[in-house]
C-alpha cells in the first residue's frame, strides 16, 4: 500500500493537477485530488499528507504526518480537534498572497484618500459634483506609513508604498527585525505607540494570537492623527471595532478599510455598515481567486513536498504555541 497524499482544493486548474500528480509521483506518493469537500469526506482516513483548504476534513486522518494549508493564516487549522494528533506538522501557504493583498491595500488606501466612496454615493444619486463642492484629497506620495506585520504581505505593501513615494515606511513585528529594504526602519510591535501620532496610513496584516487580539485598542486609535487611514487585511479580532467606529463617526480619524471583521459574515445590524468613511470588503483581499496566488500556492506546496520526501526541514511550519 503506497504513501497517500490527498488534495482538497476548489481553485485548481488542469495545469495545477498535472504539476501535483507529477511531483507526487517523483516523491513516491499516490495522489488523489478532490475539488469539493463533499467529494473528499470519508475518504482521507489513510492520509500521510493532506494539502488543501478544508480543515474539517483533516480530523479523519488519524495517522496524518503533515497537514499543508493552502491559506496564509493557520487559525482555522489550530482550532481544538482539527489536527488529528500531536505530532502532525502544520504548514501554511504564506508567500502566495503578498502581491494580491498588497494591491488590495493600495486600492483601498487610494479610494479613501481620493474620496471615491463619497463621489460614488453622489453619482448613485445622479448628483454631479460642482467645482465649488469638490472634496480635498490626499496622496500616498509624502505619507508616513506604518506596516504592522512584516511577512510576505507586509513586505509587498512596503515595496508598493515606497514606489509610490511614501516619505517614511516603518515596519513593526514581534522581533523588531527584517531584511526588507523597503522599510526605513523595523521595530518591535510593542514600540508602535510612539509612532502612531506620526502615522498617516496604518496597515494591519498580522495573525490573531493572544498577543495580537485587540492590538489596535481604543487607546491606540486615540493616538492616531485626524488624517489617519487604517487598513486591516489580517484578522478582525486584532481591532477594537467599536472603538474604530466611534473614531470614524466622530471624525477623529479620516477613514478605514476593512477586509476582515467580526463576525464574518457581518450581521446586518453591525455598526460598521454605517460608519463614516468606512470601506468594507467581504474577506476577498487574498484567497486563491487570483491565478497568480493559486500558481504560487501550488509551487510552495510542491517545493515542500520534495523537502518532505527528502527528509529536509519544511518551509512555513506553524508554531502551535505562537499560532503562526
Amino acid at each position: 500500500m503506497g504513501r497517500k497524499l490527498y488534495v482538497v482544493n476548489q481553485y485548481l486548474t488542469d495545469e495545477h493537477r498535472r504539476i501535483l500528480r507529477k511531483t507526487a509521483e517523483e516523491c513516491g506518493f499516490d495522489i488523489e485530488i478532490f475539488n469539493k469537500s463533499n467529494e473528499a469526506a470519508g475518504k482521507l482516513g489513510d492520509a500521510e499528507v493532506i494539502f488543501g483548504t478544508v480543515p474539517e476534513l483533516v480530523t479523519e486522518a488519524k495517522e496524518l504526518k503533515w497537514c499543508a494549508s493552502a491559506f496564509a493564516g493557520p487559525n482555522r487549522w489550530l482550532r481544538p480537534g482539527i489536527l488529528p494528533n500531536e505530532t502532525c506538522v502544520l504548514t501554511s501557504g504564506a508567500g502566495a498572497y503578498g502581491i494580491t493583498i498588497s494591491e488590495h491595500v493600495i486600492m483601498a488606501v487610494l479610494m479613501l484618500l481620493k474620496k471615491i466612496p463619497v463621489y460614488q454615493e453622489r453619482m448613485a444619486r445622479k448628483e454631479w459634483t460642482k467645482v465649488k463642492d469638490l472634496l480635498s484629497v490626499g496622496a500616498i506620495y509624502g505619507s508616513r506609513v506604518s506596516v504592522l506585520g512584516t511577512g510576505d504581505i507586509g513586505r509587498n505593501i512596503a515595496r508598493r508604498m515606497k514606489a509610490m513615494g511614501a516619505s517614511r515606511i516603518l515596519g513593526f513585528n514581534h522581533s523588531g527585525k527584517s531584511s526588507e529594504p523597503a522599510f526605513d526602519q523595523v521595530l518591535k510591535s510593542t514600540e508602535i505607540d510612539s509612532f502612531l501620532p506620526e502615522t498617516d496610513i496604518l496597515t494591519m496584516n498580522i495573525p490573531i494570537t493572544p498577543e495580537t487580539e485587540g492590538f489596535l485598542s481604543r487607546e491606540r486609535i486615540a493616538l492616531l492623527p485626524e488624517n489617519a487611514i487604517v487598513v486591516n487585511v489580517g484578522r478582525g479580532l486584532t481591532v477594537d471595532q467599536d472603538a474604530l467606529v466611534d473614531a470614524l463617526n466622530e471624525e477623529r480619524i479620516a477613514g478605514a478599510a476593512l477586509d476582515v471583521m467580526v463576525p464574518e459574515p457581518l450581521d446586518p445590524e453591525n455598526r460598521l455598515w454605517t460608519a463614516k468613511n468606512c470601506f468594507l470588503t467581504p474577506h476577498v483581499a487574498g484567497n486563491l481567486t487570483w491565478p497568480g496566488s493559486a500558481d504560487r500556492s501550488i509551487e510552495i506546496f510542491c517545493d515542500n513536498l520534495r523537502r518532505y520526501a527528502a527528509g529536509k526541514p519544511l518551509m512555513n511550519v506553524v508554531d502551535r504555541e505562537l499560532q503562526y
